[in-house]
């Protein structure tokens, strides 16, 4: 098999913003940018200088502030060849945590879910069982946005198809909310001991297959401009409204109820503590910001590239979650009485198909969407914005599944779902194989 087109790396590829890091938007080197790309995949992802060598333009001020002699310990080691691991193992570890202190089980994190449960809450969706603020969606976006400023990568950029990808991220939501999960949640899921999770993984792999066979042949969905530095805080000015709502709750719409609605019983009454969940969201929003973590990049590169350096977050993320939930207690193998699952495996991993191909063609995982929103990243914030959208369509339209299996329009949904993404890969090839 040839190796992707020189447009592919230029272009930013999937995620279509210059010659920039799929996952990140950083700036990359290449024949666009007049320097040969570095010779290693690692490096490839991690664009910006890596402690250890001396200050150049590009390293902010904080750094010597929180160091003497190079950069601040944590932030060299996230930056190093060993971030994705061990901000991995930290993001598992906290994932049970939160369900310790009161999220749902095997839901420690899980951005689609999170996401469908913000919809419900502003009024989107009337499922009262899924309506509640999460603190952790805002949380992911401003831990980002204060670590790019903090690293000087804010970088606010778009214009790159937002409307394919806006309807990009209503079909990764379809799919989730069919598979009852992100990728996150998958392997969450799968560390709780939930079999089924095994379809929705396999699904998820299949559907970055059939992403990558696009990217071979020279998908993208154009290159993004550079844009004015008020842009990028749009996403991130949300979340705060978002918070404050939560803090709030207010409540002036008939009879005493909405415009914010609150689950009293189900998934969406199920939470930690509000302080807690965002203070672990920012924690999440930087370790993911920094080293780059994806699970969707992660097996895009290994199939891809033969490249295992974001693999390993996966790894170290599924294994202390297991860790954590063999020692609390929280291990219940088996297919049957999962917490927020069902066991039609067909559909759990059809789901998954069209989430895994969605997230792919848009350049990254739900939580790296968030992640590069924060980033100032506005084609990112168009995607987060279609799976807010797309969590609403799907319960006011019984597609979303529930523990008692697929919703009555969730197959139909997932194919036409799967016929726009092919359409979307198909006509966005720059060259045929």
């Amino acid at each position: 098999m040839d190796r992707p087109s020189a447009s592919f790396f230029e272009c930013g590829g999937a995620g279509g913003g210059g010659p920039r890091d799929l996952m990140s938007g950083c700036r990359l080197s290449g024949p666009a940018g007049g320097v040969a790309p570095r010779s290693t995949c690692a490096s490839f992802f991690r664009c910006l200088p890596r402690g250890g060598g001396p200050r150049d333009a590009r390293t902010p001020p904080h750094s010597v502030l929180l160091s003497i002699g190079g950069r601040f310990f944590m932030d060299k080691l996230l930056t190093s060849r060993h971030g994705p691991w061990v901000a991995g193992g930290i993001l598992g570890l906290l994932a049970v945590l939160l369900v310790k202190l009161g999220n749902p089980g095997n839901m420690g994190f899980c951005v689609a879910c999170f996401t469908r449960d913000v919809a419900g809450a502003l009024g989107l969706h009337r499922a009262a069982v899924v309506q509640y603020l999460r603190p952790e969606i805002p949380g992911f976006v401003l831990g980002a946005f204060l670590s790019s400023l903090m690293f000087r990568e804010y970088s606010p950029r778009g214009g790159s198809s937002p409307v394919v990808r806006f309807f990009l991220g209503m079909c990764a939501m379809f799919g989730a909310l069919v598979f009852l999960g992100c990728p996150w949640r998958a392997y969450l899921r799968l560390a709780g001991g939930d079999w089924n999770a095994l379809y929705g993984i396999g699904g998820l792999i299949v559907g970055i297959l059939i992403g990558i066979a696009f990217l071979w042949n020279g998908f993208s969905l154009g290159a993004a401009e550079r844009n004015p530095r008020a842009a990028g805080l749009v996403l991130p000015v949300m979340a705060l409204a978002l918070l404050a709502f939560a803090v709030l709750k207010p409540l002036f719409g008939p009879e005493g109820t909405g415009p914010i609605f609150f689950s009293e019983k189900g998934p969406g009454a199920q939470h930690a503590p509000l302080y807690i969940s965002l203070a672990v969201g920012l924690v999440v929003g930087w370790l993911a910001q920094r080293s780059r973590f994806c699970t969707v990049g992660a097996l895009r590169d290994l199939f891809m590239m033969g490249d295992g350096h974001l693999f390993k977050g996966i790894v170290a993320f599924t294994v202390v979650a297991f860790a954590a939930n063999y020692a609390l207690g929280y291990f219940h193998p088996g297919f049957e009485k999962q917490p927020v699952a069902h066991t039609q495996d067909l559909w759990n991993f059809m789901g998954m198909v069209l989430s895994g191909l969605a997230f792919t063609l848009a350049g990254g995982c739900p939580g790296r969407q968030l992640i590069m929103a924060g980033e100032g990243d506005g084609d990112a914030a168009v995607f987060v914005l279609g799976m807010l959208t797309g969590a609403a369509f799907a319960h006011n339209f019984s597609a979303a599944s529930s523990g008692a299996g697929v919703g009555p329009m969730g197959i139909p949904v997932t194919i036409i779902g799967l016929v726009f993404c092919l359409a979307v890969g198909f006509a966005s090839r720059t060259r045929t194989a």
